[in-house]
C-alpha cells in the first residue's frame, strides 16, 4: 500500500510522516529537502531558480515512485507526492509570472511523460493550515533559506491546495484540519490521527 501526505510548507508533513512510520511499522520516504543544491538559491532568487527546483523535485520524486513500484515492503507513507510539483507548486510559479511560459510548457511536457509510467497512491491524507500556523511551524523549525517565505506565497499554494483536493479524483483522501493541532507534541492529537486512519484503512 501506498500512502502519501501532502500539505502546504510547515503543515507538518515530515513530522507526521517519520510518527506514523514508526507507529504502523512502515517504510518511511521522505522529501528531499536536505542537500537539495537549489532550494536556498530559489528562496534568493525564484525567478533564475525556480525552473531548476522544479525539475529537481520532479526527478527527485519520480526516483521515489521506481522504489516503491519495485519495493517488497507492503506499505511505504510518502511525504509529499509527484502531482503536488506540478498541480500546486510549479502552477503556482507559473500563474504569478515567476516560471517562464516556455520553461513551464517544457516542465509539463516532462511530467505528462513521466507521470504516465506512475500509479496513483492508495491513500491521501491532506494536512490542512491556515497561514499563521505555517508560519508558527516555519518560525519553529528554523531553516534560514526558508526565513524569506513570504505570506503572499504561502497563501497562493494554499489555494491551490484546496483547488487539487477538492478536485481530485484518483483515489482516497482523507482532509485533517492541523491548525489547533500539536501532534508531535499532544499525544492525543497524535491519537486522533491514528484512529482516523486506522478507520479509514482498517476499519477499526
Amino acid at each position: 500500500m501506498h500512502i502519501a501526505i501532502i500539505g502546504n510548507i510547515g503543515a507538518g508533513k515530515t513530522t507526521l510522516t517519520q510518527m506514523l512510520g514508526e507507529y504502523f511499522k512502515w517504510e518511511v520516504m521522505y522529501e528531499a529537502v536536505e542537500g537539495n543544491p537549489y532550494l536556498a538559491d530559489f528562496y534568493q532568487d525564484m525567478e533564475r531558480w525556480a525552473f531548476n527546483l522544479q525539475i529537481y523535485f520532479l526527478n527527485s520524486r519520480f526516483a521515489q515512485v521506481q522504489k516503491i513500484r519495485s519495493a517488497t515492503y507492503s506499505t511505504v507513507i510518502q511525504d509529499r507526492t509527484i502531482y503536488e510539483d506540478a498541480f500546486i507548486f510549479a502552477r503556482n510559479l507559473h500563474d504569478s509570472g515567476v516560471l517562464t511560459e516556455r520553461d513551464y510548457q517544457t516542465y509539463l511536457l516532462l511530467f505528462e511523460t513521466i507521470i504516465k509510467t506512475v500509479s496513483q497512491p492508495d491513500l491521501l491524507i491532506y494536512l490542512k493550515a491556515d497561514i499563521p500556523k505555517l508560519v508558527a511551524q516555519i518560525r519553529k523549525r528554523g531553516r534560514e533559506f526558508e526565513s524569506d517565505i513570504s505570506v503572499d506565497y504561502l497563501q497562493n499554494l494554499n489555494n491551490y491546495y484546496e483547488d487539487f483536493t477538492k478536485n481530485y479524483d484518483h483515489g482516497k483522501i482523507i482532509e485533517i484540519d492541523v491548525n489547533q493541532m500539536d501532534f508531535a507534541s499532544n499525544p492525543n492529537d497524535f491519537q486522533f490521527i491514528v484512529s482516523k486512519l486506522s478507520k479509514e484503512l482498517f476499519y477499526i
